[in-house]
């Protein structure tokens, strides 16, 4: 009988890392297989530029959440805001402020859609590795790709019984556990439970009250079963939880706006202080406000894969995602109680299916698809008015009129109903030893419902936000490949790339048109004859169109928009060398030009005037990024040592289209470190390990808040130093 087998082969070659640090335990770099293309392809026989995270770079000190990875993958920046990921690719990516808002990089976890950004956040734990395709994936993902794809794999039953159990301390009183069991339950069918703990204090205080922030507490769990009995019928199930109960993504004060001076409002009116004026850093915030983040989380992935033929396969990808989130912070970013306090509801189901059809022959590789998707999503966004007489109508305050001006509300609430769907199909034809054709098409269709309220007692407002819209579109691909040899590649590839339409909840604003890309990308990727040294050059030219961007504008409520054009192109080039049998060397480096074509907005330094903001950089779009990373591995007293540091630079970004030092975060470079030491047998192993040595400052992201708060800046700040120790045991 055939033994059963559990893993697809791209996932036991997952340990190792092409283009993303990974370190080698032989001189000749190791081949890397990734299933984000919806067939298993090496990276080097990939026409895109693409990166693969091996399971071993996923360990403390190493990739530990999405931000992580920005060291790791050329051109990608990534920020947090209101508890969501903000995840930018060659300047593209996440600009909404409204719930509803998706971004520009579509997240998958084993293929499947993770819908919410605020789920984006949840699922990096026991992973077989992390795969990016960097630029837009219109034909064969859809919606939401019009700049790249992450798609997390996790670990897969092995069908023997085994795992690995792995502590961690750390400053910040950083205490982590996380450990999987596989368990075989007969010859065909085997399971695997995983789960991580994650507790530390936080990087800041908050110093009116003396609570953490930016503390974590959180807990993850996933159970997977697998069936390969050695026929033509493959399984595999997945159920994942995850929940958090901290006071993580508070809003950090960064200072007054341009034009607006005086900062808080509740400074002079209250007497309140800031976090500076209260004698705190920029890791601490002054508030009466409690920065609270609770969430929970549930998936469940089934995939089934018929083998239909020798060279043919059917597989079907079905996903339930479930999010249910609370998020309050402080706006007016002091210690008065004043109409600040921001209370953030965040409720999602969705599930999906997806057929995928894939043919291989020997001049001639076909695949075909079909999915539907749909989702059902609540937001409130709420601010008790506290106090806003003392701002709107002081002579009022203390009378009836006042008391019920005060116990008014900001709110927008409602609830959106998504669906989705497309078909798509994508071929390739050898047409020489050394010359292929893949051309491919996608049918897009979306419609959104939205029905909900948005109220402003102070103005007063009080209207239905009910609207509907539908949109579609074909996005088509054209690659050319030529291999002169077996050890080089070039590609020239045309595509374009669609992004839905947004209708967000309880919002005023009217719905927004698609987010449409046209896409030009040429390469050459290569390896010595030996094997030792591994190359990647891409260039690229974008002209994306309706760009959707959020603000905070005259009436202080958010408003998201179309920005018309933007141009982006730029290169990049990666390097990977095995120096020596004990050292290898990864490193990359970036140009990026992204600029709005034309776009006009009104600017909150000035009262609101529209001005053209054409020739700007769009948000988080750095024009330099750089890193460099060695290895040194090698044999010590029986076991195995090994020493890897890294550095990693991001030149200037700006955070909104106003291009205003006011929202801007300037180079920087970071340096981490690890060291490893495997006790023979390779069952015991113990590391050591920091992240941003040099201590850096770094802003992730600032936004400018409404007028109603004289326009001041918050935003996300970056981990500070962290370091600390990890104990692990295979077995």
């Amino acid at each position: 009988m055939k033994k059963a087998g559990y893993f697809p082969k791209a996932l036991i070659l997952g340990g190792a890392t092409v283009f993303a640090g990974q370190v080698l335990a032989q001189p000749m770099l190791e081949e890397v297989v990734v299933t984000a293309s919806k067939k298993d392809v090496s990276v080097t026989d990939l026409a895109a530029a693409a990166n693969v995270i091996g399971a071993d770079e996923i360990v403390p000190g190493g990739v530990q959440s999405v931000r992580d990875m920005i060291v790791d993958v050329p051109n990608l920046s990534i920020g947090d805001q209101f508890g969501f990921a903000r995840v930018f690719m060659r300047g593209i990516g996440m600009t909404s402020i409204d719930i509803g808002g998706e971004g520009a990089v579509a997240f998958l976890q084993d293929g499947a859609i993770i819908p919410r950004p605020a789920a984006q956040l949840m699922g990096m734990f026991d992973l077989a590795q992390v795969e990016v395709l960097r630029g837009p994936q219109g034909t064969l993902y859809g919606r939401g790709a019009t700049a790249g794809v992450i798609n997390m794999v996790t670990a897969k039953p092995s069908g023997e019984f085994g795992g690995y159990l792995r502590a961690t301390a750390g400053n910040y009183s950083m205490l982590d556990f996380e450990g999987a069991v596989d368990v075989p339950l007969g010859d065909a069918l085997a399971a695997r439970v995983a789960g991580k703990f994650e507790n530390r204090d936080g990087y800041g205080t908050n110093l009116f009250s003396g609570e953490d922030v930016d503390d974590r507490d959180a807990q993850s769990y996933r159970v997977t079963l697998a069936y390969d009995g050695g026929g033509s019928f493959r399984a595999t199930g997945s159920y994942q939880h995850y929940q958090e109960d901290d006071q993580n993504f508070a809003f950090h004060y960064f200072g007054p706006s341009e034009g607006n001076p005086l900062g808080p409002l509740a400074v002079p009116i209250f007497g309140g202080q800031t976090v500076f004026q209260a004698g705190g850093t920029i890791y601490d915030i002054n508030s009466d406000q409690e920065a609270i983040n609770t969430r929970d989380g549930d998936s469940a992935i089934v995939t089934l894969e018929f083998d239909v033929a020798e060279n043919q396969t059917i597989k079907s990808l079905t996903s339930f995602q479930e999010l249910d989130r609370f998020l309050r912070d402080d706006l007016d970013s002091t210690d008065a109680n004043l109409f600040g306090q921001n209370n953030y509801v965040e409720q999602s189901e969705s599930w999906s299916q997806e057929f995928i059809y894939n043919f291989s022959g020997d001049k001639i590789d076909f695949l075909a698809g079909a999915m539907y998707f749909e989702e059902d999503l609540y937001g409130q966004v709420l601010v008790p008015l506290t106090n806003i007489c003392a701002l709107l109508a002081p002579e009022l305050c203390g009378t009836p009129i006042g008391d019920a001006i005060g116990a008014g509300r900001y709110e927008q609430n409602g609830a959106v109903d998504i669906e989705a769907y497309g078909i798509y199909a994508e071929g390739s034809y050898q047409l020489t030893d050394t010359l292929k054709i893949i051309a491919g098409i996608r049918y897009n269709y979306e419609e959104r419902t939205g029905t909900g309220a948005f109220i402003f007692d102070a103005l007063p407002v009080d209207v239905p936000t009910d609207q509907t819209a539908d949109w579609s579109d074909v996005t088509p691909r054209l690659t050319v490949e030529f291999e002169p040899n077996d050890n080089m590649l070039l590609y020239a590839t045309y595509n374009q790339a669609f992004k839905s339409g947004v209708i967000n909840t309880g919002s005023l604003s009217p719905p927004l048109e698609p987010e449409t890309v046209d896409a030009f990308e040429v390469g050459i990727k290569g390896s010595s004859a030996d094997g030792r040294l591994r190359y990647g050059v891409s260039g690229f030219y974008y002209d994306y169109a309706d760009l959707q961007i959020s603000f905070v504008d005259a009436n202080s409520t958010v408003s998201t928009i179309n920005a018309a054009e933007a141009e982006n192109y730029g290169i990049e080039v990666e390097l990977d060398a095995a120096l020596s049998d004990n050292f290898t060397l990864d490193v990359y480096a970036t140009y990026l030009s992204a600029e709005y074509e034309e776009f006009f907005n009104g600017d909150y330094s000035d009262g609101f005037a529209i001005k053209d903001l054409s020739g700007n950089t769009l948000p988080n779009a750095p024009e330099y990024t750089f890193k460099l990373g060695l290895n040194y591995q090698a044999s010590i007293i029986g076991g195995d040592l090994l020493l890897r540091g890294e550095y990693y630079y991001q030149d200037d970004v700006y955070f909104t289209e106003w291009n205003r030092q006011d929202a801007y975060q300037e180079g920087y470079g970071l340096l981490n470190a690890r060291a490893v030491y495997t006790l023979p047998g390779e069952r015991w192993s113990f590391a050591v390990w920091g992240r941003n040595l040099a201590d850096e400052e770094i802003i992730s992201n600032n936004i400018i808040t409404a007028p109603l708060y004289n326009s001041l800046r918050v935003g996300s700040m970056l981990p500070p130093r962290t370091y600390g120790a990890t104990v692990s045991f295979d077995f």
